[in-house]
């Protein structure tokens, strides 16, 4: 069985109990043995929490500074150490194998790759770690897509600033700029970060010596101009059974669900894509979440997919707008016991089930010393404003931004009328939190 690690002195952990979690208060849904015993793959408190309200066995696999938490939550544990790549990296694996783990489901980017590892041992199919190499390396992932006739942008890889210098050059060639016109910008990405994580967009070739030497080797795109907006669909059995369009308002910013009339008109041709990369990535369970873009001709182009769950708390958004746990849904379809009638009754209706917009904003501080948070009565006096996880700030001077940067904070909101919601969060870019 599973368990903290004993340590020789006793020690203190009562200040980590949290008397919300039904594991403290005695109301843990009991599990059923024949369902999936899953291992959960690095941290998030509200992937526990939906976990102690289903009733598959499941056992959460993080960092040692989560050991206190999970004791004096009686929460199972094992220790693991993401970071470290060497030769006892087997080891997890066969842990959780004769533990008699079913299934390991990553909770963040840079689990994926452990989870393809794993569950090629407990699964006994070796292609799943491959797999996952796809979905953790941005250039390989867009090659896949390339060969499974999935439209792509114009993308290479960069190992220093010369190449970043000679592509910008190459893209606006193509484009058949000429001496006097302004660059076509393009983006360069880590290879293998989440979401806006050491994205910038370069606007002009002096802005390539900004990019720090550690960040490099990195990708290269094209720029798309168009609709962004990213998907979740969950996947059991090679079949989309839930698939939600998330509509970002401002990339990196903001983002609600479910989307507007406008962007949902796009659903059939959405699926369709879905379907193909499905096919393409030989998917057959799990939760993806790609990004896409929709030009002015109607044409969609592949950005990027990844096998875990979205950042900007979008699974939270999903059970606000649904009333179903995107948690729970991912363990279900995750579960190599699962059956095809209980996925099937556990999903809701896209868009007609659900009961209301769930948004959020994530605050970057708009000036570069502050003292204090204000909340704007502009946001907190408004009828669709519910929440937000703002914090006072820790010092005064706001640091400079690197690339796209990591915002402070999510406001969320929730409401009747997409276009009110949309209008709500672009709003919010002109308003000081942090003053």
């Amino acid at each position: 069985m599973s368990t903290v690690a004993e340590t020789t002195t006793p020690r203190d952990i009562s200040s980590w109990t949290d008397p919300t979690l039904d594991s403290v208060r005695g109301t843990e849904t009991p599990k059923d043995p024949n369902k999936g015993y899953i291992a959960l793959l690095g941290w998030s408190v509200n992937a526990i929490k939906a976990a102690q309200k289903f009733d598959r066995r499941y056992v959460v696999v993080a960092p040692d500074w989560a050991a206190d938490f999970c004791e004096a939550n009686k929460i199972p544990y094992i220790p693991w150490d993401f970071v470290r790549l060497n030769d006892r990296s087997m080891e997890i694996a066969e842990h959780l194998k004769a533990e008699g783990v079913d299934v390991a489901i990553p909770l963040f980017e840079e689990t994926v790759e452990w989870s393809g590892a794993i569950n090629s041992v407990l699964m006994d199919n070796p292609r799943m770690y491959g797999q996952s190499i796809l979905f953790r390396d941005k250039a390989l992932m867009k090659r896949r897509a390339q060969l499974g006739g999935i439209r792509v942008g114009i993308f290479e890889e960069a190992h220093e600033k010369e190449d970043i210098i000679r592509f910008m050059k190459r893209v606006n060639q193509t484009l058949l700029k000429l001496d006097g016109d302004p660059d076509d910008p393009i983006h360069v990405k880590a290879f293998d970060k989440a979401g806006c994580l050491g994205h910038r967009m370069i606007r002009k070739i002096d802005e390539i010596d900004s990019i720090p030497a550690e960040e490099y080797p990195l990708l290269m795109e094209s720029h798309l101009d168009g609709w962004e907006f990213a998907v979740e669909a969950w996947i059991h059995d090679g079949e989309i059974k839930f698939l939600n369009i998330s509509e970002y308002v401002t990339l990196g910013y903001s983002v609600f669900v479910p989307a507007t009339r406008e962007l949902e008109s796009w659903r059939d041709a959405i699926t369709k894509q879905i379907k193909k990369l499905i096919k393409t990535f030989d998917i057959q369970f799990g939760l993806i979440h790609p990004e896409y873009f929709v030009a002015a001709d109607g044409e969609m182009y592949f950005g990027e997919v990844a096998y875990r769950p979205p950042g900007f708390k979008a699974f939270e958004l999903i059970e606000r707008a649904y009333g179903f746990s995107a948690y729970q849904a991912s363990m279900l379809v995750f579960d190599p016991k699962s059956t095809k009638e209980e996925v099937e009754a556990f999903f809701p209706r896209e868009v007609v089930d659900a009961k209301g917009y769930a948004g959020c904003f994530g605050v970057y501080p708009r000036r570069r010393v502050v003292s204090k948070l204000e909340m704007p009565k502009e946001t907190i006096e408004h009828p669709y404003f519910e929440s937000h996880e703002l914090v006072a700030p820790a010092e005064e001077t706001v640091p400079d931004r690197s690339a796209f940067g990591t915002h402070w904070g999510l406001v969320f909101f929730f409401g009747d009328d997409p276009i009110k919601m949309r209008d709500l969060l672009k709003a919010q870019e002109e308003l000081d939190f942090y003053v």
